[in-house]
């Protein structure tokens, strides 16, 4: 049986001494009166939920997955998850960060992040429920009317309901523009909606009382394309102007999708017959409006591998310490014993240290994306929320891609750790590889997030927001230039870092004379921008410890650090160099091969 014990420490680690958030929220009145103390103290709790309420039942719904009623339309969960969705929302969970002004606690972004990390590590197909609830709060909060806001968002912040985003149709996934699902205005401002989706995540369930759908439809007159969306919030059972709950509304599931992983999660066909809906935002302006959730849930998604990672790793380097099996290579290590453990093996080493490298890096960023979104907030200098905001975007589709990409190569390295245990059920880990793989393809194939990236995102701006990241990165190789204990993190990342203007100058060139450039260098090219990210905090993370350590602290966790920072550097961080010789290689070995497909 798989094991699980929050990252506590390692937590507290980025929150205090690398990012330092409490002194953050000195400036921002809402978060003024937060401490470390505070924060530890919900984190802990955090935890045991995590590892004690939804943990034992991650096998239990793999195995059980969920079931659906064909003639009501009623979906039934595993055993035990509707029981651990009322603890979680009596106490007060689901209200973590959400608006006080709507039942919320108010608290920042950045701990709500820590939380849906262990959430992950402990359950991902449960942690899907209220983790697209809390996107669908958000796309409410941001561009609801009064009437809405006020009717749904004290349901949805209490987790008394819970929330989808109704995207994708048969015939059209990431092109949204070819969704076909129609909204007619009614006299009373309402409209009915009609058509079909597929792989609604939490779509239809019996752990509450009513699911507020968002749905992206296309009103009679709308313009083709993605210019002629509109974004509408309709509830399971509608709702009368008290709050009560009235009839039951015409959409319903149709089907479950029966998946390679996340079996606890209803994946559901949703059928729309002439379901009543309230416009969210303005006509034809609805995929501005559900981009709060869909950038919510790129996050959210690299958060799902974040917590893949980091379960997966704790129990491979368990069972590596206590698996015996040949001895070392440079002798015997524990003669007591008629071999020694796998440990003493370099490439089991190898595949447990590159899990772990993977995780406390993207930990480390992503947990620096949260505190930028509550700089975007909640900070009193509008220059602040700016240049975090535009960090943020930049970043989204690296936590997005890197991270799951990442979490797939590192939950398949803890299986091997196992050798044929690790493809035996009962162990835990054959359900990781699983249930990472989904991740590189939700909210935006990685592809998709790689386009965004470079296309966008980097070459849209011609690199401002990517020079302004730079700019970070020479501020730490200035301050430890001449340190050669830093050296050895340093010089790499200063490197790559000049290396980057040159390489996204060339792509950006090419791509003027021939724009499947971009598309064929994308993904190569995100990788990289992945690593330089990466390399910057874990030169960060480098620094602290040696600076910790300096001082005399014995603890054993910077030693392990500095031991980790060492090894990315040395064998993961160097993939820089094949991925951009791969992304200059161009498209024409690409598109120039119609004979192949003939």
């Amino acid at each position: 049986m798989p094991s699980y014990t929050p990252p506590l420490r390692d937590m507290q680690f980025v929150l205090h001494d690398v990012l330092h958030v409490t002194d953050d929220f000195k400036v921002m009145p809402k978060h003024a009166e937060i401490d470390a103390d505070t924060i530890s103290a919900v984190l802990e709790e955090g935890g045991k939920f995590a590892s004690e309420v939804i943990f034992p039942l991650n096998q239990i719904g793999d195995t059980q997955g969920c079931t659906l009623d064909r003639d009501t339309h009623e979906v039934s969960t595993p055993d035990g998850f509707k029981d651990a969705f009322d603890q979680y929302v009596q106490g007060g969970w689901p209200a973590l960060s959400c608006d006080p002004a709507y039942g919320g606690q108010g608290l920042p972004i950045v701990v709500n992040q820590c939380f849906y990390e262990m959430l992950n590590s402990g359950n991902q197909a449960w942690t899907m429920y209220p983790g697209l609830s809390h996107g669908a709060y958000e796309a409410l909060h941001a561009h609801g009317t009064e009437a809405q806001k006020a009717l749904y968002l004290p349901k949805l912040t209490s987790g008394e309901w819970t929330g989808t985003m109704c995207l994708t149709e048969p015939h059209c996934g990431t092109d949204l523009g070819l969704l076909r699902t129609k909204a007619e205005a009614q006299a009373d401002g309402t409209y009915r909606i009609t058509g079909n989706k597929i792989f609604i995540s939490a779509g239809e369930h019996n752990m509450v009382s009513n699911i507020v759908h968002l749905v992206l439809a296309r009103l009679p007159d709308a313009p083709a394309g993605s210019k002629g969306i509109s974004l509408f919030v309709v509830p399971k059972f509608n709702v009368n102007d008290d709050g009560s709950l009235g009839e039951r509304n015409g959409i319903y599931c149709g089907g479950l999708e029966h998946k390679m992983g996340i079996h606890g999660n209803a994946t559901c066909q949703m059928v729309l017959d002439g379901a009543v809906g309230t416009m969210v935002g303005q006509p034809n302006k609805g995929l501005a409006a559900m981009f709060v959730m869909m950038n919510a849930a790129r996050i959210g998604v690299g958060m799902q591998s974040l917590g893949l990672t980091e379960v997966a790793y704790q129990n491979a380097v368990a069972y590596a310490k206590d698996r015996i099996q040949s001895r070392s290579l440079t002798g015997p290590k524990d003669i007591s014993k008629p071999a020694d453990s796998i440990l003493v093996h370099p490439d089991v080493r190898k595949m447990l240290l590159t899990a772990k490298a993977y995780a406390e890096g993207g930990r480390a960023l992503s947990l620096y994306c949260a505190l930028l979104i509550d700089r975007e907030l909640n900070h009193p200098d509008a220059t602040v929320r700016a240049d975090s905001a535009e960090m943020v975007a930049l970043l989204t589709p690296i936590v997005k891609a890197f991270i799951t990409d990442n979490a797939w190569t590192a939950t398949s390295a803890c299986m091997q750790v196992f050798g044929g245990h690790g493809f035996i059920r009962e162990w835990g880990m054959e359900q990781y590889v699983r249930d990472a793989r989904i991740n590189m393809i939700y909210e935006g194939t990685n592809t998709i997030q790689s386009l965004d990236l470079l296309g966008r995102k980097v070459l849209g701006n011609q690199g401002a927001t990517l020079k302004k990241f730079g700019a970070h990165i020479t501020e730490l190789v200035m301050a430890e230039q001449g340190n050669e204990d830093m050296a050895e993190f340093i010089n790499p990342l200063a490197k790559l870092g000049q290396q980057m203007t040159q390489f996204t100058g060339e792509i950006g060139y090419k791509a003027m004379q021939n724009a499947d450039e971009v598309g064929a260098a994308a993904v190569d090219y995100l990788r990289v921008a992945g690593h330089l990210v990466f390399g910057y905090f874990w030169a960060r993370m480098a620094q602290v410890a040696l600076q910790k350590i300096a001082e005399g602290n014995r603890d054993t966790f910077y030693q392990a650090k500095l031991q980790t920072a060492r090894f990315y550097f040395a064998k993961l961080f160097p993939e820089t160099a094949s991925l951009m010789a791969t992304a200059r290689a161009g498209s024409a070995v690409l598109m120039e091969t119609d004979a192949v497909f003939a």
